[in-house]
């Protein structure tokens, strides 16, 4: 009895801890074992470019979350940090990206340094002279063999030596890593996928057009099997910073201001450098009229554009909301979910599906309606077109916000106004729209930066069409969005530092026109709290 008692008295043993702290330790190292094996991998071609700058910030980086995840302290700089980096990657850095590149002449020809301008420059003038010197060439890649990085496997049929040659130039193959068959050429090498006859007849323009430099000139492919060193017919002389073309003498001076050679009559070679520009870009939209005035309309039309589409889809998604928000209305489930439905397809298979059906010989609209119209033929035409696929895509939205609105209204307000005297119409406009406009206002300034940027609107119906004979770059249509793409990847030569000022000029308006409208709604929210 007295040791049953005690048993009965005893304290409680304290439960065993749980040994979740030791997985989540293990996590922790694995995490930061991964960590380490990133920065390492991407130390090395920072060192090998010797990219001093970015290696600081990498170690830096490193041994900074290393110290924090390593310990028990800064609890919520362990949650915070994370954020950060990937703010700093996504969004920060692409922003400072743009920014520096709207001050330079980025563009097709100006997208390296001097010395890679000289290489293509001296690269490009090659020609095949008496004598020149002919190796037997099998085409190979250190990739895929449909996509990979050409390279060319050379053999010198006086030594036997191979060399690997690739548009960075030619290096020689230490022995025994080649193996080489009576006729010269190369059968098989270490490092490189050898590509058959098939996989370099589809690839045959870009080994046509792969140039490895070499001291004298280039080589160049003769077919598939055989390659000759040409001469290159310009050089670059140091003495003058120019380049010089043998046959005629004449010569092209570097200007650094620039980033390109040029002639005493003004002309300029195509293959230059990366420089500075300061604000040339921005004084272009300015003063070029060949760009100022047709700007000027694409910034005109984009308002529109993007006020029609916003106030359009809010007016009907409205109507909308305010015609299913009686419940005298019956079956109101159903048409909230007949409504909804252009909302719920993929808008850019519905764009594709818009812009046959405005086809001018078998679209829907014209066969329909027995109209003989060409719609994206004409500007006005064109324009109401596309605002018209921006109503029907865009009016689901506003109808679920305000129908959500709606809903949060108390009904004694309208009721009291109706107690009052007021008519259904002075009850929406004194007492309901006031308060839908103070929740939506925010999701409005959000739609119109939307739709002032809304490129699949305009690319994957329009193209920017129709576009004058005097300038394919612009169309009727074109937002500022479009024809930034256009510049910065249009046929006729990418322009990257002036496509990223307009870039930051559409950010400006954008943020000035939020900024504005923002400051409104707190002022209505301060009116009507």
């Amino acid at each position: 009895m007295t040791a049953l008692l005690e048993r009965e008295t005893a304290p409680a043993q304290a439960p065993r801890p749980r040994r979740s702290g030791s997985s989540g330790r293990l996590l922790t190292i694995l995490l930061l074992g991964l960590t380490a094996a990133i920065a390492l991998w991407a130390a090395f071609p920072l060192i090998e470019q010797r990219q001093w700058a970015g290696l600081a910030v990498l170690v830096a980086a490193t041994a900074g979350l290393f110290y924090l995840y390593a310990g028990k302290r800064h609890v919520p700089a362990k949650y915070l940090v994370p954020g950060t980096l990937f703010l700093v990657a996504f969004q920060l850095f692409p922003v400072l990206y743009t920014a520096s590149t709207a001050f330079t002449n980025f563009s097709d020809g100006h997208r390296g340094d001097k010395q890679q301008a000289v290489v293509a420059i001296q690269t490009a003038s090659v020609t095949r002279v008496p004598g020149s010197a002919e190796y037997a060439l099998t085409v190979a890649t250190t990739g895929d063999a449909a996509t990979g990085p050409l390279t060319f496997l050379v053999t010198d049929p006086a030594t036997g030596k191979v060399s690997a040659g690739d548009a960075g130039g030619l290096a020689e193959l230490p022995p025994g890593r080649a193996t080489v068959n009576a006729a010269g050429r190369v059968t098989s090498a270490a490092g490189y996928t050898i590509l058959t006859g098939g996989q370099a007849s589809a690839r045959s323009r870009e080994i046509t057009d792969l140039a490895v430099p070499t001291p004298g000139g280039a080589i160049r492919s003769q077919g598939l099997s055989r390659a000759y060193e040409g001469r290159a017919g310009r050089a670059y002389d140091a003495a003058c910073d120019c380049i010089r073309e043998a046959a005629t003498g004449k010569t092209w001076t570097a200007d650094d201001s620039q980033g390109a050679f040029v002639g005493a009559d003004g002309e300029r070679l195509a293959q230059g450098w990366k420089v500075g520009v300061g604000l040339a870009n921005f004084t272009r939209l300015v003063t070029d009229p060949a760009i100022s005035g047709p700007f000027t309309r694409t910034l005109i039309w984009n308002l529109i554009f993007a006020l029609a589409s916003t106030g359009g889809t809010f007016v009907l998604g409205l109507l909308c909301a305010l015609a299913l928000h009686s419940p005298r209305v019956r079956g109101r489930r159903l048409y909230r979910t007949l409504l909804v439905l252009p909302y719920a397809m993929p808008s850019f298979a519905m764009l594709l599906v818009w812009r046959d059906m405005f086809n001018t010989d078998f679209g829907l609209i014209n066969n329909l309606f027995g109209l003989d119209v060409d719609w994206f033929g004409g500007t006005a035409s064109a324009r109401i077109a596309v605002i018209l696929v921006q109503l029907w895509l865009g009016y689901p939205y506003m109808f679920l916000v305000a129908t959500g609105a709606l809903q949060a209204i108390p009904a004694e307000l309208t009721e009291a106004s109706r107690l009052d005297g007021a008519s259904a119409w002075q009850s929406l406009r004194r007492v309901t729209l006031p308060l839908l406009l103070v929740a939506l206002t925010p999701l409005l300034i959000s739609s119109f930066a939307f739709n002032f940027n809304n490129f699949n609107a305009i690319y994957l119906t329009t193209d920017g069409a129709p576009f004058a004979a005097d300038n394919p770059a612009n169309g009727a249509t074109d937002l500022l969005i479009t024809y930034t793409y256009r510049l910065a990847f249009g046929g006729s030569g990418a322009q990257y530092g002036f496509a990223a000022a307009v870039s930051i000029f559409i950010f400006v308006i954008v943020a000035v026109i939020s900024a504005i409208s923002f400051r409104r709604t707190r002022r209505q929210e301060e009116v009507y709290s």
